[in-house]
Parts: structure tokens; C-alpha cells; sequence
């Protein structure tokens, strides 16, 4: 476990809404809140009625969601600043504590009209109840676990790299920050570390001889270990290729799958970009190219600790629909059987 992670500051690079653009924004996600409060965010018509009140956001913001969408970039994120987040309860520190998605409406609704520029929301029954916005702040008891309810650095990771239908497109929109100003939001773009890489590692990196363990989350009925079958962390186009890997849950198989599993991730380390993330502040990242973390912080359980939403989407939801239960949940993956003890090679 490493103690902190050195990043160049992303915040110059994000696109600013104005306080004007961000009150229009704000109407329209009050007008789809009272129409819909009664309602589950899973609805098929309180999310249509999202993807059409996305025209409400400026032009220059959807204009580069859509070139981000459809070409993405070598960091693999994108900043958007002045998002409304409206009236706020305390930061939950329970679970049980965590809102009802009414009563965070503007900032749940104003980050679903983004998520619906980029592809379909989707959620997964197996985490977060299957809920289509997340709560990601501290909770008690939790401080050293390796996912988003801890408070120690969380190593860098594709999200939900062992899912079969793992998510295309996450963001992250702050609510409240965090006070001492040290938790850092960070990314790793493969566009941005592929020139660093020699022809040996990236051909190590495309054979399947990679395993990555199941989050706790999404593993039931046993306390064993269970990873993923054997596959590559980089998969795709050789110019553009696609990234699945997580440096705290991804084992290789052969000693040479190891040699490249650390070599991207030093080649990682030294490109990293990161942002101490400040209200209205929402970052995307392309789950598929690109890993992210955070560094670690004290929270202080008083109210006003670091708190963010998470939402995540798909490109398409067609390949997925037969394993929709309610709305855009994704029913549980069947995990597959505990991994043998590996051996060196």
C-alpha cells in the first residue's frame, strides 16, 4: 500500500458553466424533481424526461460531452465547474443515514442530464442497493477499506474492472468538499502512458493472463477470495486501446504478466492528474481507459465531511437487457468459483 500519490493539478483544464447557465440548469432540474417526486429514479419516463431536459444545459457543455463520448481524450476525464447542487442535508456517515434521491433532486438530476449525453445510467442490485446515484462519503468504521466508503488512499482501479458489464462512463459531482483540502480525486489516462510503454510490456498486457478480485460487494455466500477468469488488461485498437486493471485487485498469472502489470503501473504513477474536487465540480471519467483513485484524508463525522454523487453509463444498453431487473439495475453476476493458489512462474 502506497502512503500518497504525486499528480499534476487538473482543475485549469475544466469547462465552466456561468452562474446564469447554472441557474437554468437548476430550474430544470426543480421542474423533473416535482413532477417525479413520487417516484423511483429507475423510471423509464423520469429518465426520458432527464435525456430531454438535457437541452437545457449550455451548449458548449454538451458540444464537448459529445466529442468526449464519441473520441475521448488521452487523460480519459473530463472537468466540468458550476454544476447546482441546491440545498444539502448532512453528509451521511451511515449507510441508513444516506438521502432519498429527493432530497439531493437538483444535484441528482443536473448529474443524470449529464450522464444522459454520454450513454444509458446504469446501476448494479449487487452495490449500493442498485441505486442510480451514489452516495460516496466516509463512513464510520469503514476508514481502511479499499472502496468508497474508506478514507485511506484508494488505490487506482478501473471501476468494476472484474464486471462483465462493467460501467463505460462515471462521474463524480462534489457536494460538499473536503475541508483540509488533501483528498484528491486522481486519473491515469493509457493515452497518456502508452508512448512510455515498450513492445514487450504492451504485448504482455494484451495476453489473457491477468485475474482481478471481485469486490466484496458483489460476492455472496462465501469468504473466499474470487477472482475473474484470466484476461488482458489491454484489449483494442493498438493506437487507442482499451484499459481494464486494478493495481489493488489484479494479479498476473505469469511472471512476465507481473514484469507489465508493473511497469504500467510506475509508467501510471508518473502521469497522474488530480483535482481536490470543490462543489459543483463534476468529473467523467471513460471507465475504459482510464484508471482513477484518491488520496487519503481524516474525516471528522460531523456533518460536513467530503461527499460526492457517483452515477455510472453505458454506451448501450442492449447488450445488457436481459440482465436488467428494476429499470437500469443490473441483476447480480454470478461469481465464478475461488481462484486456486497461484504459483510463481
Amino acid at each position: 500500500m502506497r502512503k500518497e500519490f504525486a499528480y499534476a493539478d487538473a482543475r485549469a483544464t475544466g469547462i465552466v458553466l456561468s452562474g446564469s447557465e447554472a441557474e437554468i440548469v437548476e430550474a430544470s432540474a426543480l421542474r423533473i424533481a416535482d413532477e417525479y417526486a413520487g417516484h423511483s429514479l429507475h423510471g423509464t419516463d423520469l429518465l426520458h424526461a432527464v435525456e430531454l431536459a438535457a437541452a437545457a444545459l449550455p451548449a458548449h457543455v454538451r458540444r464537448a460531452l459529445i466529442s468526449f463520448r464519441d473520441r475521448g481524450n488521452e487523460s480519459g476525464t473530463l472537468l466540468l465547474r458550476g454544476l447546482p447542487v441546491g440545498e444539502l442535508p448532512a453528509t451521511p456517515d451511515r449507510v441508513e443515514d444516506e438521502p432519498a434521491w429527493t432530497e439531493v433532486a437538483v444535484a441528482t438530476i443536473a448529474q443524470l442530464m449529464v450522464m444522459s449525453v454520454l450513454g444509458r445510467s446504469i446501476s448494479y442490485s449487487d452495490e449500493k442497493n442498485g441505486d442510480l446515484v451514489q452516495d460516496v462519503s466516509p463512513k464510520r468504521g469503514a476508514e481502511r477499506r479499499q472502496e468508497n466508503s474508506g478514507s485511506i488512499l484508494l488505490e487506482l482501479h478501473t471501476e468494476d474492472g472484474f464486471h462483465p458489464a462493467a460501467p463505460h462512463f462515471l462521474s463524480l459531482l462534489c457536494l460538499r468538499g473536503d475541508r483540509d483540502g488533501v483528498a484528491a480525486t486522481v486519473t491515469g489516462g493509457i493515452g497518456d502512458v502508452l508512448p512510455a510503454l515498450d513492445a514487450r510490456t504492451v504485448e504482455a498486457l494484451r495476453r489473457p493472463e491477468f485475474r482481478t478480485r471481485f469486490s466484496s460487494s458483489f460476492v455472496h455466500d462465501t469468504d473466499e477470495e474470487v477472482l475473474t477468469p484470466p484476461m488482458p488488461v489491454l484489449s483494442g485498437p493498438a493506437h487507442d486501446p482499451d484499459l481494464r486493471v486494478d493495481f489493488h485487485g489484479t494479479v498476473g498469472v505469469t511472471a512476465e504478466a507481473r514484469d507489465a502489470l508493473a511497469t504500467l503501473q510506475a509508467a501510471m504513477l508518473d502521469a497522474l492528474r488530480g483535482i481536490v474536487l470543490r462543489p459543483g465540480e463534476l468529473i467523467i471519467l471513460d471507465n475504459r481507459r482510464t484508471v482513477h483513485g484518491r488520496t487519503g484524508f481524516t474525516p471528522r463525522y460531523d456533518g460536513e465531511d467530503r461527499w460526492l454523487r457517483r452515477s455510472f453509463a453505458l454506451a448501450d444498453l442492449r447488450p445488457v437487457l436481459g440482465r436488467l431487473g428494476e429499470g437500469r439495475s443490473h441483476r447480480p453476476v454470478t461469481a465464478p468459483a475461488p481462484a486456486p493458489t497461484l504459483t510463481a512462474v
